[in-house]
């Protein structure tokens, strides 16, 4: 517990954690306070709290319950029940962390203390603000008509959501990112009519070369998604309910609803107000400790500052991946900088999965790597991903491997095919993190067996890497 000056008639109850006077409670004061109980918010508390044992840790949040975030497009799918889709509380009670039902409205970084909408003052040593996203809603008229959607993570909320998509059949979705997708994918598995509409030239631009994009698409459209590329939305029509969606090309399609899944901005407001330092982005500045620019306060996920891992500069890179790491970062450091934990900048870890089949990325794709001036060299392979190909529930795998000209280090991959891209593709985010080169993935050894992975002798990371390095020139 860390040692306060006492005052006057003042005394400090250690065991409740409370500051007295004359025996009456004055102020509560927490070691380590936490404001946010999704994933950035628990991970910061039980990493504290494995680390620093003897520290008092409290969580509040403005929510009764905490939804999965990348499981809410499957409460309208495979789920249709927003309570299966529920982060238990236990998850952090259970590890002797207070949690706390309320909304923090006021930062005090002076005095160190947060006020609630329940009018409680609670004092801190230190603080980490985990307060996510909010979904980004363009001024489009007619966005205010009933059954217009956007994402929030509130279990009320997305109930009404499901309750209302029961009655509709032709649905617009807005937004060509994993969002979107994954939100056409579920209601169009649900028997819905779907219509995706997105602003740029592919879906998923953000994470796949347009070979990856563009076996997603295909998919969507082959199972019955109208898929609409390089288009933008002029107004939503209807006269109390949306009844169409209008597009810049003068087009109007149908719509019972209109979900909106076109991105999220950091929810930084309360950072701001605050006075803590706030990039262009909205996004709260942070170091690689995750500390914002005031020395006692930290800052992770969705609310937080993304540094790319290869360029250092500013990207858009709103993932649970990502928050996990920082929430670590941020929980491990919250008293003491340990060199050993500190963030060296977003890799993109990403996976999804459509239509049965699975999609997964890390790191450069071959795009961004040469806008931003990379001499790269790539390597491919496709192979079935178990051994022999004519066992039962056998799929294919195409793997994309890109790697630095110069120093054989790789810089990011792709994947697509079953269930084994999503491990997969957790490899070739270490291999990033820790800048391992063609050889070293070529010659990694992979436990394989004929039900579960490739063969040994065409194993997907090890035989992309050997193109690269055979075919295509790479220079180790």
């Amino acid at each position: 517990m860390t040692k306060i000056r006492i005052k006057f008639d003042w005394a400090y109850d250690h065991k409740n954690l409370l500051l007295l006077r004359n025996g009456v409670v004055e102020m509560k004061k927490i070691d380590l306070l936490i404001i946010g109980g999704s994933a950035g918010g628990i991970l910061s508390a039980n990493t504290a709290r494995k680390v620093y044992k003897d520290k008092s840790i409290t969580v509040i949040r403005d929510q009764k319950t905490v939804m999965v975030p990348c499981g809410i497009p499957y409460i309208y799918g495979v789920l249709n029940d927003t309570s299966k889709n529920v982060i238990p509380d236990k998850v952090i009670t259970d590890n002797q962390i207070e949690l706390i039902i309320d909304k923090v409205i006021t930062i005090n970084k002076k005095d160190k203390y947060v006020i609630t909408e329940k009018n409680e003052e609670i004092y801190y040593d230190k603080l980490i603000i985990a307060t996510g996203s909010l979904p980004a809603v363009p001024e489009v008229p007619g966005k205010d008509l009933e059954n217009v959607f956007f994402v929030y993570k509130d279990e009320a909320y997305l109930r009404n959501i499901l309750d209302k998509m029961n009655d509709c059949h032709d649905l617009v979705v807005i937004g060509g990112g994993f969002i979107g997708v994954e939100f056409s994918e579920q209601l169009r598995l649900s028997g819905k009519n779907v219509t995706l509409i997105q602003r740029g030239d592919k879906c998923l631009r953000r994470n796949f070369d347009p070979e990856f994009s563009d076996e997603a698409e295909n998919l969507m459209k082959e199972n019955g998604i109208a898929v609409k590329t390089n288009s933008r939305i002029k107004e939503l029509i209807g006269e109390k309910r949306v009844e169409g969606v209008i597009l810049q090309s003068g087009e109007t399609i149908k719509a019972d609803a209109v979900l909106f899944g076109a991105g999220v901005r950091p929810n930084s407001e309360l950072a701001k107000e605050a006075g803590l330092t706030i990039k262009e982005d909205d996004s709260i500045m942070v170091n690689e400790y995750m500390r914002t620019s005031d020395h006692d306060i930290f800052a992770v996920g969705d609310c937080a500052e993304k540094v790319c891992f290869f360029t250092r500069e500013n990207v858009p890179i709103l993932l649970a991946s990502t928050a996990a790491l920082e929430a670590k970062v941020a929980g491990y450091n919250a008293f003491k900088n340990k060199l050993t934990r500190t963030n060296k900048g977003t890799i993109n870890a990403f996976s999804t999965k459509i239509f049965g089949r699975a999609f997964g990325a890390a790191g450069l794709t071959e795009q961004q790597a040469l806008q931003n001036n990379f001499d790269v060299v790539t390597g491919r392979f496709t192979v079935m991903d178990k051994h022999p190909g004519s066992l039962p529930n056998t799929s294919s795998v195409h793997i994309k491997l890109v790697f630095s000209n110069y120093s054989g280090v790789i810089m990011g991959g792709q994947i697509s095919g079953g269930d084994s891209v999503g491990e997969m593709i957790n490899v070739i985010s270490i291999a990033v993190q820790q800048g391992m080169t063609a050889a070293d993935l070529n010659t990694f050894q992979a436990a394989t067996h004929p039900l579960l992975t490739a063969s040994p002798i065409a194993y997907p990371i090890n035989a992309a890497a050997m193109d690269a390095i055979g075919e295509r020139g790479l220079q180790v």
